[in-house]
């Protein structure tokens, strides 16, 4: 029993000594780490600006092989494009003509009935027909002739091929006679209508 006790002691006296001496040396254990520490991280320091660089690098050529890539496909996106108008302009006149062979084969049958028709009358009923189905053609289609009431000349859709010297003040720059009517599609000048202007 007393040879326990007794080690305890000398164990006691031992720690404390040993504490004594460290702190006589003004050496912290902790500060003891610290310094460890901060000689382990000042090697890898040099590693990690290595390992930054390879990284940054990698990462340029990531985006130059995606920005290669986005060009390429952009590219492809644009031809792609071109070709899809050109062919939906082409498609589109396409249709339009398509539409205007049912007033071309009316034509043609005017045509024969009228070469044995003795009656004038029953021809120009057939014409007129066959206009007001063109007529309509063209209205579905955006075409439109321009207000035949409207005497206001405007060079935006008008183009003078006549100028007429008139006596009355009021017919100065009105239109006093339409030669060719002019035409829009969907609010766009189509065709100028041909005129002739008082001055």
């Amino acid at each position: 029993m007393e040879n326990k006790e007794n080690k305890i002691y000398e164990d006691e006296a031992l720690n404390n000594a040993s504490e004594k001496e460290s702190n006589k040396e003004g050496v912290n254990p902790s500060e003891g780490e610290q310094a460890t520490a901060g000689a382990e991280v000042e090697e890898p320091a040099e590693i990690t600006m290595e390992e930054k660089l390879s990284e940054l690098e990698g990462q340029v050529a990531k985006e130059r092989k995606e920005y290669l890539f986005l060009m390429a496909e952009f590219d492809n996106f644009r031809k792609r494009t071109l070709k899809e108008k050109s062919e939906i302009i082409k498609n589109a006149g396409e249709n339009v003509l398509k539409g205007l062979l049912p007033i071309m084969d009316d034509f043609e049958r005017g045509i024969k009935a009228s070469e044995g028709a003795e009656d004038s009358s029953s021809i120009i009923e057939g014409m007129v027909l066959i206009y007001n189905k063109l007529k309509k053609y063209l209205s579905q289609n955006g075409v439109k002739e321009f207000d035949p009431s409207d005497d206001n000349f405007d060079t935006e859709k008008h183009e003078a091929i006549s100028v007429v010297p008139v006596p009355d003040e009021s017919k100065k720059g009105k239109i006093l006679d339409t030669v060719e009517k002019g035409y829009m599609i969907n609010d766009k000048v189509l065709r100028h209508a041909k005129v002739v202007v008082g001055q």
